[in-house]
């Protein structure tokens, strides 16, 4: 029964677990590259003048963030894309429980709908990665970080990390989003279903909570100590942050959006203010969309930021090879979460095509729904370029202060606008492509079928 579910569950979701796919490709071949180059940074082997030149230049240090960095953010954009793939099978989740099915077999169920779209993808992932490893290995040799006598040495860890990765956090995640709702009796889980959970739970408030006081903890005690040891805390500062943000998810996330869908509301006439109303009704499921987006505006603004102010105060922004392999990690991480928040994007909109159906049914025209779904990517992308921006401040103001006095920082007027205009087309991509296929149907025909 439990493989029949899953089969159901992958032909009637299949957009949802593609995108699950998609996020697990992109995770694995990061971490496969990323596992690579720390076998290939290795001093083992190597002639003595050649590994002093490696230890001095700091890579395998690099090599070791690096592979830590993409080990988070994989698991976080998995984690994200199979939990969201799995909590909107709550209705039919809910109908099988009141037939029958038993709490184990709706677990299995999802488990078994993991491996499926997870296992192709880290295989794919590993060989994809082996390609990524050997440019990024190139680009440290032409910016001097590593010597022209190192040789590329491919790792075959990095299949068996790629699986771990991709395929037990689906698993995972799957199995624990779909923990609590199993045990639901059937009339509660078809309830909640339909009205979607009101609370964050027992564990993932205080865990959230935790995180944000933990990073607002380190950032004062770092504003204390050099410019040196407040440089290399600062990222873990920002992963405290983005962490709480997306256990807080609609606590945090509600109240921002409320702020900028009012202004939104202003500006739109009746679509946007509908648009508002949606986004304000359903925080849970779209701070599923906007969290990714929060760590990509984070992420972003805080690399650059750091080497734009170093310019402004210093004349330089570091050494090439420093910068390059800066501005190369927060490309990366930058990916993942896009993936992440586009997925969850695409996935809501595809769910909600009864709901656009609806409105057709009763009068919308097509333009205004599109409208209203435009609307609400701007709403998201507002809210995370809000969010984004705090964190980022935040993460930079005890770094700053201690290296040049001032916490405020230093952004050339292009930074902040690519970044605001690449999360908007992202959004809108996202929620629009969904949309406009979904409108292309008769309205009746979706109804009837949904």
């Amino acid at each position: 029964m439990s493989t029949g579910m899953a089969r159901a569950a992958l032909r009637s979701h299949r957009p949802a677990f593609v995108g699950t796919a998609v996020a697990a490709l992109f995770a694995a071949t990061v971490v496969s590259a990323s596992t690579t180059m720390l076998r290939t940074t290795s001093t083992d082997g190597l002639p003595a003048g050649v590994r002093h030149r490696l230890t001095e230049n700091g890579v395998g240090d690099i090599a070791v963030v690096l592979l830590i960095g993409s080990l988070y953010m994989s698991i976080f954009v998995v984690a994200s894309t199979m939990g969201t793939a799995v909590v909107q099978q709550h209705r039919e989740l809910a109908l099988v429980r009141s037939i029958g099915a038993r709490p184990r077999q709706v677990r299995r169920a999802v488990a078994v709908q993991a491996v499926a779209a997870s296992v192709p993808a880290a295989l794919v992932g590993f060989v994809l990665g082996g390609v990524l490893a050997r440019f990024w290995f190139r680009g440290m040799v032409a910016h001097g970080l590593v010597p022209a006598e190192v040789p590329f040495r491919f790792s075959w860890l990095a299949l068996p990390v790629c699986l771990a990765v991709a395929v037990v956090t689906s698993a995972l995640a799957a199995v624990l989003s779909s923990l609590r709702f199993s045990l639901l009796r059937p009339a509660r889980a078809l309830d909640e279903a339909a009205a979607g959970r009101r609370g964050l739970g027992l564990l993932r408030a205080p865990l959230g909570v935790l995180a944000v006081a933990g990073g607002v903890a380190l950032s004062v005690l770092l504003s204390r100590q050099p410019a040196d040891e407040a440089s290399e805390g600062a990222f873990l500062v920002l992963i405290l942050f983005c962490a709480g943000a997306g256990l807080l998810g609609p606590r945090i996330i509600g109240p921002a959006a409320w702020l900028v869908s009012a202004a939104v509301g202003r500006l739109g006439g009746g679509t946007a203010r509908l648009a508002m109303l949606n986004v304000r009704s359903q925080p849970r499921r779209f701070s599923a969309a906007v969290v990714p987006l929060l760590l990509v505006v984070g992420f972003g603004l805080t690399k650059i930021a750091m080497h734009t102010t170093a310019e402004h105060h210093t004349g330089s922004q570091g050494s090439t090879g420093e910068v390059w392999m800066d501005y190369m990690g927060t490309s990366l991480y930058a990916g993942f979460a896009a993936i992440a928040s586009a997925n969850t994007l695409a996935m809501i909109s595809f769910e909600r095509r009864r709901d656009l159906a609806l409105l057709r049914v009763v009068g919308s025209q097509r333009r205004q729904v599109r409208a209203m779904a435009a609307w609400e990517a701007v709403v998201v992308a507002g809210t995370a370029l809000l969010l984004g921006g705090a964190i980022a401040l935040a993460t930079l103001a005890p770094m700053l202060s201690t290296a040049f006095g001032s916490a405020v920082p230093h952004l050339p007027w292009p930074v902040p606008t690519g970044i605001a205009a690449a999360t908007l087309l992202l959004t809108l991509t996202s929620t629009g492509l969904p949309v406009t296929t979904a409108l292309r149907r008769r309205a009746i025909a979706v109804i009837s079928t949904t």
